[in-house]
């Protein structure tokens, strides 16, 4: 399960919202939305850093300013990572 990290009234994470859920989905993965604000390690961890997706891994996928070239690289990263075991 890939996580999504967000928080209220962030634009970037409105923005980007719909896009990660589409490519993330389309290669058969799943999208769970996590408001940092509800978790104080995640506060601490992530700070203003959002929005950030993450892989089940936990490694970070994209962050900040996500567009459709950085979901797929970050994608392309971890599926490469998960093959070498």
């Amino acid at each position: 399960m890939f996580e999504f990290l967000t928080r209220s009234g962030c634009h970037l994470c409105d923005d980007a919202r719909a896009l990660v859920n589409t490519e993330v989905t389309r290669r058969g993965g799943e999208v769970r939305e996590i408001d940092i604000d509800s978790d104080e390690n995640l506060v601490e961890e992530f700070g203003i850093r959002v929005p950030v997706l993450r892989a089940p891994n936990g490694m970070v996928v994209a962050e900040g300013v996500i567009d459709r070239r950085s979901v797929r690289s970050g994608l392309r990263r971890v599926a490469a990572r998960f093959d070498r075991g």
